[in-house]
């Protein structure tokens, strides 16, 4: 339990002095609230592969930090931001941005209903991240850069 709280804390810190060391850069800023999502995911990786115990509050943490992407994502892609830091974001960001928005808004809606239902067991976790994944595959397939 204290492992994920530590996990969403950092995560929202780190976002949080991100956001204030670096206010005029939302490259710099999504990237961070990426790498902080990225860091949140890991445990609930682990515990469906069975290299950890599940744990409800870890997952809870996780959701939040994953919650709070979803809030605060899509105001990090102003227009030009297109370049610069190594973005990973494609172009269609910026030409099909009601698209982008729509994904991000299912990524939203998602956490949030997972949220809601509160996965109390790991068949419930599996079937909840498949969800997850599912709209973070469905943005990084026409909005993100694959790089090798």
């Amino acid at each position: 339990m204290k492992h994920g709280l530590i996990i969403a804390l950092t995560g929202s810190l780190a976002f949080s002095i991100a956001a204030l060391a670096n206010p005029g850069d939302p490259i710099e800023q999504r990237q961070e609230l990426m790498k902080n999502t990225r860091e949140a995911l890991k445990p609930l990786m682990g515990m469906r592969k069975g290299e950890i115990p599940f744990d409800a509050a870890t997952v809870g943490d996780s959701l939040a930090t994953f919650a709070d992407a979803a809030e605060h994502f899509g105001a990090l892609f102003p227009e030009g931001s297109e370049t610069g830091h190594d973005t990973e974001a494609k172009s269609t960001i910026w030409s099909d941005r009601a698209g982008f928005d729509e994904k991000l808004e299912d990524f939203g809606t998602t956490v949030a209903a997972v949220q809601a239902s509160s996965p109390g067991s790991l068949d419930e976790l599996n079937a909840s991240l498949k969800d997850i994944l599912g709209t973070c595959k469905g943005c990084h397939d026409g909005y993100r850069v694959d790089k090798d």
